[in-house]
């Protein structure tokens, strides 16, 4: 698996990270995720990303590899009130400082290496006191980075005001809005980006099952788009859309959920002749700037 400098903060990053949402929502047992995530990890893997509101995912995690710490980069997100089970409102200083201890109990280690604001609205940001929280929590040396996790022009902001290392933010054949309005300045400040939903959720194997907006929206851009490779079967056209994601610049990895064991390392064998050549790259751009509406904007 090849690892990639991930910004100006030292780490080098996997190209494929282990998205941990699903995994807190499953009610799966322990000995469970410790085979999945310990499998990846000996394949090579060596980013997990989670957050304090997807369930039972930081405790999973801390149960099944905590042991192994210095095998991996850890990245969570804060920023929720009720859905991380807290009668607070989103994005109270306080709250984020609660949440950011919780979650270090949780995944059972003294640090984490990266915390993104999740979904933090441009308004939030600019005044300031979020950002502050996570300075603070870098100085006591609870967080080695900050970081931001969104879209469209919040991420834009985070990207220019100075205060991040990182950015989490979509990504995909149908999600294409970051390639021109941030990364590029992410570039440029050298912030490590993730990409998030680097498969469109994936949304062709079954789209009668669909029962949410954004996987709704995943899917009514790919008619819309409706690229060549799309007529193949499922995991070529998985394997094409992983493959583009990743070669888009200044993605440094790219975060698959999964709670099926050895499909991280499907994924991964997908990557074995590498991301996608300039030609095939650039016909995928090509479409998108030719049928995308102006309105579609990052996903979130």
């Amino acid at each position: 698996m090849e690892r990639r400098e991930y910004g100006n903060t030292g780490m080098q990053v996997s190209m494929l990270g282990f998205g941990a949402a699903e995994i807190g929502f499953i009610q799966a047992e322990a000995r469970t995720i410790e085979r999945l995530l310990g499998s990846a990890l000996d394949s090579g893997l060596n980013l997990i990303d989670t957050g304090e509101c997807y369930g039972d995912s930081e405790e999973l995690i801390g149960q099944a590899v905590g042991h192994r710490r210095s095998d991996y980069y850890l990245f969570t997100k804060c920023g929720h009130g009720k859905v991380a089970g807290y009668e607070r409102p989103d994005w109270e200083p306080s709250l984020l400082e609660e949440t950011i201890d919780r979650s270090l109990k949780r995944l059972r280690t003294d640090y984490i290496d990266v915390i993104h604001l999740h979904n933090c609205s441009e308004d939030i940001l600019r005044q300031g006191d979020v950002i502050e929280v996570l300075l603070r929590a870098r100085e006591k040396g609870k967080i080695r980075f900050a970081g931001y996790s969104g879209d469209h022009y919040a991420a834009l902001y985070a990207v220019q005001c100075g205060a991040f290392q990182s950015l989490q933010t979509s990504v995909s054949i149908a999600d294409q809005e970051a390639i021109e309005l941030t990364l590029p300045e992410a570039a440029r400040q050298g912030i490590g980006v993730v990409a998030k939903r680097p498969v469109a959720n994936a949304v062709w194997f079954a789209p009668e099952n669909i029962n949410n907006e954004r996987h709704q929206e995943n899917w009514n851009r790919l008619q819309k788009l409706d690229y060549d490779f799309l007529q193949k079967d499922g995991e070529a056209v998985l394997k094409t859309a992983l493959r583009f994601t990743l070669a888009v610049p200044g993605v440094h990895s790219a975060i698959v959920g999964t709670a099926r064991e050895g499909r991280w390392q499907q994924n991964a064998a997908y990557l074995q002749n590498g991301v996608l050549g300039q030609a095939e790259y650039e016909a995928i751009r090509a479409v998108w700037k030719e049928r995308a509406e102006p309105d579609w904007r990052g996903l979130g």
